[in-house]
């Protein structure tokens, strides 16, 4: 019935000696769906089995109510001016459809928060969520959108889009509004470098695609991938090469790349061991750019000439030792005649770099444990009790195998060593700086497992390089968005995708129209999307 404010009213009431009294008010609808669901409950009330019931063998009809439209005067129990004559049956309230509009909706909000809508592309957008969500083909990245209760575009709209990311400017946008976001919340006078390999499920090589060094010791086509972040692993500049290229000949392209866009004439980049070369440092000094890079370990007994002289090879936990190395082969830059080590000058050493060296008990019991695991498969195989490859130490004679033992003895001298060259006084840094520069490069390899883990940027089913371009845009961009989930949250990305996906709205059917319900939302939960979209986002508290 009609009520004051114009919504119609569910009543429950019964006539007693021809006087009708109101037994239960179910509740008041404003909308058709509202209507339908109060008329349910009404039905159920009716439906207790606790109350009598006379059987009169007639088989109940479900009836459509109507909302009672506004009137001048409202009257509690006025009788409709026009009777409902029809009694259509009207189909059990059902579920349409479910989806995680919730999970969908938060890494919308954290692509638009980055500045990425600029891009006013929302295929693209909807590429990159389903990267982060399910990654999989563009054939079955319909599925994925449609079960976060998007509206996917047609596959053929997908390729154009992949076509348009990467023959417009895309990369070059994303790659701008990453420097913009790291530089308003943090520092990128410092900047992490490695590179990995993406492999492809194909047989036959290209100009782009080709069989290279795999440390996984793969044989299919593959791709080199370099990836610059910030301290912190935000990305900031990607790149590929062919699958055949070195590693040390990526790092300079990438980098200048990175100088060039952003204007950037002072900076330090720091790098794994794998980008040691003489010709790497060169440029890189020559470019104005200050680095620290790994050192090998087999560069120890030349950089800390002086220290074995005088000292031997002992050395305390924590010890660091600041001497130089020098840039090719051997120079008298550090006279062994000296005790003490000498202070790397730029000016005065034009043949070195400065070398910083540290000892660590842990780590010289950890190369201790390694060494004799390889020096017992070694006399394994000199015993003839292994035949594999000529392993570590194992020197091949005409009569058969023999133990290198001045190798393992000088292997044995270095254990617990790290060794860090770079080209930055250390009256602008301190040696304990170089070295805890360096261990954040954990930060850049994190980002490169989330990409190939979380973001499934490798096995890659496209082949044209155009493709390729375009598939590492959307993984680049997708990166960003995770770090920015992981960073607010202090949760891993895939962690927050476990827990919200199941957050899944309704769809209902009932009484002639649809009503979507959203899900119930726990605390927990909860806090994780006001960490992910309120004003400030904050990282949750462990």
């Amino acid at each position: 019935m009609r009520t004051a404010s114009g919504a119609t009213a569910v009543q429950i009431a019964e006539s007693v000696k021809g006087r009708r009294r109101i037994v239960a008010h179910v509740g008041s609808a404003h909308t058709e769906a509202e209507l339908g669901l109060l008329m349910e409950r009404a039905r159920e009330l009716l439906a207790d089995p606790g109350q009598g019931e006379l059987d009169l063998g007639v088989e109940p009809m479900t009836v459509q109510a109507s909302l009672i439209g506004p009137a001048v005067e409202a009257a509690l129990f006025e009788e409709p001016a026009l009777p409902t004559r029809e009694r259509p049956v009207v189909a059990a309230p059902r579920v349409v459809a479910t989806a995680s509009r919730v999970l969908y909706d938060v890494l919308a909000g954290v692509f638009t928060s980055l500045g990425f809508d600029a891009l006013a592309d929302e295929v693209f957008q909807d590429l990159m969520i389903a990267r982060l969500v399910e990654p999989t083909s563009i054939l079955d990245t319909g599925r994925v959108l449609t079960d976060l209760g998007g509206k996917p575009a047609s596959e053929r709209t997908m390729r154009r889009t992949l076509t348009r990311a990467h023959q417009g400017t895309y990369r070059d946008k994303v790659a701008a509004l990453c420097f913009d976001h790291a530089s308003s919340s943090g520092d990128v006078s410092l900047c992490l470098y490695d590179v990995t390999t993406l492999y492809f499920e194909a047989e036959k090589e290209d100009d782009l695609r080709k069989v290279g060094y795999s440390k996984e010791r793969r044989v299919d086509p593959q791709i080199v991938v370099g990836l610059l972040v910030d301290r912190h692993g935000f990305p900031l500049e990607i790149g590929c090469f062919e699958g055949n290229q070195a590693e040390t000949a990526t790092i300079v392209p990438i980098v200048k790349q990175f100088q060039t866009r952003h204007g950037l004439a002072d900076m330090v980049i720091v790098a794994d061991a794998g980008m040691l070369s003489a010709k790497n440092l060169r440029e890189l000094d020559e470019a104005n750019l200050r680095f620290i890079v790994g050192s090998r370990v087999t560069k120890a007994p030349i950089d800390l000439e002086s220290h074995f002289h005088w000292h031997g090879d002992a050395f305390a936990d924590g010890q660091i030792i600041d001497t130089l190395t020098p840039r090719t082969g051997r120079n008298r830059d550090n006279d062994q005649a000296l005790r003490a080590e000498p202070v790397w000058n730029p000016d005065q050493h034009t043949g070195s770099w400065r070398a910083v060296w540290a000892y660590s008990a842990k780590r010289a019991a950890r190369d201790n444990r390694t060494l004799t695991a390889q020096e017992d498969r070694a006399r394994a195989v000199i015993d003839g009790q292994k035949a594999a490859r000529t392993p570590r130490f194992v020197k091949a004679t005409g009569d058969g195998h023999r133990m290198d033992q001045a190798a393992l003895d000088r292997a044995r001298r270095l254990v617990g060593l790290k060794g860090y060259v770079t080209n930055i006084p250390a009256s602008i840094m301190a040696r304990s700086e170089v070295i805890s520069s360096y261990h954040d490069l954990w930060h850049v390899e994190q980002s490169f497992r989330m990409s190939k883990t979380d973001l499934a940027a490798r096995p890659m089913f496209v082949r044209t390089r155009d493709a390729i371009e375009a598939h590492l845009t959307i993984v680049f961009t997708a990166l960003a968005v995770a770090r920015t989930v992981q960073n607010r949250t202090g949760l891993a990305v895939r962690n927050v995708i476990r827990q919200l996906r199941p957050l899944r709205s309704a769809t209902i059917a009932i009484n002639g129209t649809t009503a979507t319900l959203p899900p119930q939302i726990d605390r927990d939960r909860q806090a994780i999307i006001d960490a992910l979209t309120g004003p400030e986002p904050q990282a949750l508290t462990k």
